[in-house]
C-alpha cells in the first residue's frame, strides 16, 4: 500500500503502450480518479497530469460495510456506475469511503481493479474523513467534524496518528448526522400521534416526513425506516429542514439539537487534543443556518465552515502521490 507521505517526484509521462483505441496524444496524458462515496450519494472527479479537471460525476451512495451483502452489492453497483460514466482511462485512482475499515480494504480493491481495469498498486482507499481532514489541514494544525449521513470527528497528529470520536453509525449514535436528524423527527412525531393522535402544531413537520416517504401510513414510515438504508433514513433530514423553514418548531428545534451535538464533538477534539481551529464540513451544515448559527454559540473555540469538494480533494491526493511515484526512478 502506498504511503501519503511519498515525496514528490520529477514528472514523466508514462508510456503509451498497451493503449489500444487512443490517440497518441492522448495516451501520452495520464488521468487520475478521485471518488468520495457516501451514504446519500457518491461523486468522483478525474483530472489530468496537469491538474486540470476534465470530468465529474455521481451515483447512487453507498458505504464501506462490506460486511453485509446488501451494502456490499450496493457499492459494487457505485463504483460499477462510477466506471461506466469515465471518459478517459484511468491511471490511478484514490477513494474515502463512509464506513470504511481496514478489513474492507481488499474487497473494495477488488471492485476497483475490475471496474477501472487498475493494478492494486494504483489504488488508495481511506475513509472518506481522513481524506477531508489532508484536504484541509496539515497534520496537526486543526480537528475536522464531518456530518453527512453520520457524523465523525478527527484530529491527525504531526505524525499522522489519527484521533477519531464518534462515527458508530445511527443505531448507536451519531449525533448531529442527517441520520440522526431524521430519526429524531420520525420519533418526535409518532411520540406526537401517540399522546394526541394528531400531529397538532407539528403538522408542518408530518407532511414533510410523509411526502418524503411517500405515505402517511406507519406500516409505510416502519418499512422505510427499518429497510436498512441509511442513506434513506439520512435523507428525511432534507423534510426536517423544509420544515423548519416554512417555520415548524419541533423541526426548528431538532436542528439546533443537531448544531448543539456537533459543537459538543468540536469540543472534545479541542479537550483532549488541543486549542486548533474546529472545520465543520458535510451536507448537514448545508441544511439550514440554525445549525452553524448553534455550533458558533457553543463551540469553544474557532469554528470554520469551509467549503469542500471530497471527490476533488480524492482526484488531486491520487495525482500528487501516484504521478509523482510513477514519474521517479525505481527505488
Amino acid at each position: 500500500m502506498p504511503s501519503l507521505s511519498a515525496r514528490r517526484l520529477p514528472i514523466r509521462a508514462r508510456s503509451p503502450v498497451g493503449l489500444s483505441g487512443r490517440s497518441r496524444a492522448e495516451a501520452m496524458d495520464s488521468y487520475f480518479l478521485g471518488g468520495d462515496i457516501g451514504g446519500t450519494a457518491s461523486r468522483f472527479v478525474l483530472c489530468d497530469q496537469a491538474g486540470t479537471i476534465v470530468q465529474r460525476g455521481a451515483a447512487a451512495g453507498a458505504t464501506g460495510h462490506t460486511f453485509n451483502a446488501e451494502s456490499r452489492d450496493r457499492l459494487e453497483e457505485s463504483i460499477a456506475a462510477i466506471a461506466a460514466q469515465i471518459t478517459k482511462p484511468v491511471d490511478a485512482a484514490v477513494f474515502g469511503l463512509t464506513g470504511y475499515g481496514p478489513r474492507a480494504r481488499g474487497d473494495i480493491e477488488d471492485m476497483l481493479i475490475a471496474a477501472l481495469k487498475l493494478t492494486r498498486a494504483k489504488i488508495f482507499i481511506s475513509d472518506d474523513i481522513e481524506l477531508a481532514y489532508r484536504s484541509l489541514f496539515a497534520l496537526g494544525e486543526g480537528h475536522l467534524v464531518s456530518a453527512g449521513t453520520g457524523s465523525i470527528a478527527v484530529h491527525l497528529d504531526s505524525e499522522g496518528r489519527l484521533f477519531r470520536i464518534g462515527g458508530r453509525g445511527i443505531l448507536i449514535d451519531d449525533a448531529g448526522s442527517g441520520g440522526w436528524i431524521g430519526l429524531a423527527a420520525v420519533r418526535a412525531l409518532y411520540r406526537r400521534l401517540d399522546e394526541d393522535g394528531a400531529p397538532g402544531d407539528m403538522h408542518l413537520l408530518a407532511d414533510a416526513l410523509y411526502a418524503a416517504v411517500g405515505s402517511d401510513d406507519w406500516s409505510d414510515m416502519r418499512a422505510y425506516i427499518y429497510a436498512g438504508d441509511r442513506g434513506r433514513i439520512g435523507a428525511l433530514a432534507r423534510s426536517v429542514a423544509d420544515a423548519a423553514e416554512a417555520g415548524d418548531a419541533c423541526a426548528n428545534a431538532i436542528l439546533r439539537e443537531a448544531g448543539a451535538e456537533l459543537a459538543r464533538l468540536g469540543n472534545i477534539l479541542i479537550a483532549r487534543n488541543g486549542n486548533h481551529p474546529v472545520a465543520f464540513v458535510g451536507g448537514v451544515l448545508k441544511l439550514h443556518s440554525v445549525i452553524a448559527e448553534t455550533i458558533r454559540q457553543r463551540l469553544a473555540g474557532e469554528a470554520r465552515f469551509p467549503a469542500l469538494d471530497q471527490a476533488e480533494g480524492a482526484a488531486r491526493l491520487a495525482l500528487s502521490f501516484f504521478h509523482a511515484a510513477s514519474s521517479g526512478p525505481s527505488a
